[in-house]
């Protein structure tokens, strides 16, 4: 019997792939983070399906694409992005997305995890990124996703 989690996301069964989306205005940052991540960041997950985005517009754009069935798990935004940070952008799409997936936002510094609170991310990692960290973070937010 397929459905949906009390998350709002698919059920392990229904899914092939999670979908997760990078967003950074710097090649490098979404290089790191899609390293970090790797392809499969724990066995009881499935594959990662990852995209990268450069511009607002542009994530904005695939985020509502996903209101209309193109599945998406989590959302990574770097905070120190230009001209649009990723705090501004996650508490834009809580706004306006909705069900909206989990946010997962790095700041600056650790200091800085108040505005991440503010932008009502679901989980916060500073810079520089321990890749250990992320993933652990990554898995926790994409399991309760898909139960």
């Amino acid at each position: 019997m397929g459905g949906s989690t009390a998350a709002g996301g698919p059920s392990k069964a229904q899914v092939k792939s999670l979908k997760v989306l990078l967003y950074s205005d710097d090649a490098r940052v979404r290089e790191h983070l899609r390293l970090a991540l790797g392809t499969r960041p724990d066995p009881s997950l499935p594959e990662l399906a990852v995209e990268d985005f450069a511009t607002a517009p542009a994530l904005i754009a695939r985020m509502d694409a996903s209101l209309k069935g193109q599945r998406v798990d989590l959302v990574v935004l770097d905070g120190e992005a230009v001209p649009v940070g990723g705090m501004g952008l996650a508490r834009q799409l809580k706004d306006e997305i909705y069900r909206c997936p989990p946010l997962l936002v790095l700041t600056g510094r650790a200091q800085d995890g108040w505005l991440a609170t503010w932008a009502r991310a679901d989980a916060v990692v500073s810079h520089p990124v321990d890749p250990v960290r992320l993933a652990d973070v990554a898995v926790g937010l994409l399991r309760a996703r898909v139960g």
